[in-house]
């Protein structure tokens, strides 16, 4: 067992997660409860895109203005729900690839439209559990429920597996 997936390293592993999860649910809550307006904020990333040296690329304003501006009320919805879900899965530990993939998309996406703040800080770390595979939920409930849905599929298969065999033995 490589030494970043031992249950002692896990720990650490698990520290950070739960961290991460908390700044994620910090900031879903508020936007959940306080309202939240994208519009402001992709209109300000847009104008990013101009200058000798803009903070935001030719392209990604381009996928603002034509796609992210005219389905706001869509945006205004998944991202303060995304970071607070993204967050709850890292705290419990439950999804915890899917919720480091999630949220790891919304800090790239967060430092495309030209916001830095801690979106370089979230995003190391979630790259750094992602790297620790495993070991990020050792200590968390997909310890459990990975190996009983692998079990689950397994079961699945084989049956599926040995009905095929009775059809084509026939």
């Amino acid at each position: 067992m490589k030494w970043w997936k031992t249950p002692q390293a896990a720990i650490a592993w698990t520290v950070l997660r739960i961290w991460l999860g908390i700044q994620w649910v910090e900031a879903g809550w508020h936007k959940i409860v306080d309202g939240f307006d994208a519009g402001g904020f992709l209109q300000g990333s847009i104008a990013k895109a101009t200058g000798e040296h803009p903070a935001v690329q030719s392209w990604y304003a381009g996928f603002l203005e034509n796609f992210a501006v005219p389905n706001v009320g869509l945006f205004n919805f998944l991202i303060p729900w995304g970071e607070f879900l993204v967050g709850i899965g890292l705290i419990i530990g439950v999804a915890t690839i899917p919720a480091l993939l999630a949220g790891a998309f919304m800090n790239l996406n967060f430092l495309l439209a030209g916001t830095t703040s801690t979106n370089p800080m979230l995003y190391t770390v979630a790259i750094i559990l992602l790297f620790a595979g495993s070991g990020s939920y050792y200590w968390g409930g997909d310890r459990i429920i990975l190996p009983y849905m692998k079990e689950r599929m397994n079961n699945k298969g084989n049956k599926l597996g040995n009905s095929n065999k009775h059809i084509h033995n026939h």
